[in-house]
């Protein structure tokens, strides 16, 4: 009663949290889960960042063993090159990942539709989001580009994302968490990110992402300067991702290096990712693997 599960990360097109409509695209940075089934209480591992709250892994797999009355535990271990806190998505792969894994685990014949319900009811429990984040969910569980109605929880729209692109993403030291946010502060773009959801609805899927961006940046008091510098390098689409404060930029292969560069700030990372077109998946047994 032991099974492993991937699941991606993703970045916002529109943030869905002053419309309760948002729009994301999947990116291959990704999360590993193991769950191995027994014991008396959930036990968490988070590797990389063993300080982490562990609320909400212990919340996906209590939902799932509350679906066949399971009166046990679980031990899980977690190991992710998503950062934490910078608006990529780790919470929604993290996730996804854990209720596929422990589904899997339990041989469990969950569908698509119920393992991502699960996971963003574990997310709504856990306080890590305030829409539901179900557009999160569906770019980190089936990949590509997804335009959602967060609030219904249907996916309105749904393309691959092009392989031939790269994602550059400026990732600051510091972190910010959803559960701590405060969503009075997007009441007034929320009109204009209503425009940029529709452009996500036309598939104009980068104005979409860089008005959000910059929308989003003023809003929070960070700034657009980044983002406007990656555009101006090259980048065919630049801006905050969710909350903050990671910045994407969407870019040809020929100028990743000049945007890179653009990006590039003081005390922050650059990570360099690719679309992810993959969805979700899951194996017996086994141990996160994967990483070094």
């Amino acid at each position: 009663m032991k099974a492993t599960a991937r699941a991606h990360g993703a970045i916002t097109i529109v943030n869905a949290i002053s419309t309760g409509k948002g729009a994301a695209m999947g990116i291959d940075l990704y999360t590993e889960a193991t769950v191995e089934i027994g014991g008396r209480d959930v036990e968490v591992i988070i590797k990389e960042n063993p300080d982490e709250d562990t609320t909400l892994a212990k919340a996906a797999v209590k939902r799932v063993l509350k679906l066949v009355q399971m009166d046990c535990g679980a031990h899980v271990e977690i190991s992710s090159n998503i950062p934490i806190g910078k608006g990529l998505k780790s919470s929604s792969a993290a996730a996804n990942a854990i209720v596929l894994a422990t589904a899997r685990a339990m041989n469990l014949n969950l569908s698509d539709a119920e393992i991502l319900n699960i996971a963003v009811d574990a997310a709504i429990e856990a306080g890590v989001t305030i829409t539901g984040a179900y557009d999160d969910a569906c770019a980190s569980y089936y990949g590509g580009i997804v335009v959602t109605d967060n609030l219904r929880r249907q996916i309105v729209k749904r393309d691959e994302a092009p392989e031939d692109l790269f994602v550059v993403l400026l990732v600051p030291e510091f972190k910010s968490y959803t559960k701590f946010f405060d969503k009075n502060l997007l009441k007034p773009i929320a009109s204009f990110v209503e425009v940029a959801y529709r452009m996500s609805l036309n598939g104009e899927y980068w104005r979409a992402l860089t008005l959000n961006g910059i929308l989003h940046a003023a809003a929070l008091n960070y700034g657009a300067k980044k983002a406007l510098d990656a555009i101006r390098a090259g980048a065919l689409a630049a801006g905050l991702s969710g909350t903050g404060p990671a910045i994407a930029a969407v870019c040809n292969k020929d100028v990743m290096n000049d945007v890179a560069s653009a990006l590039s700030e003081k005390g922050c990372d650059i990570i360099i990712a690719k679309p992810n077109n993959k969805k979700a998946y899951s194996w017996v047994g086994g141990s996160v693997a994967g990483f070094g």
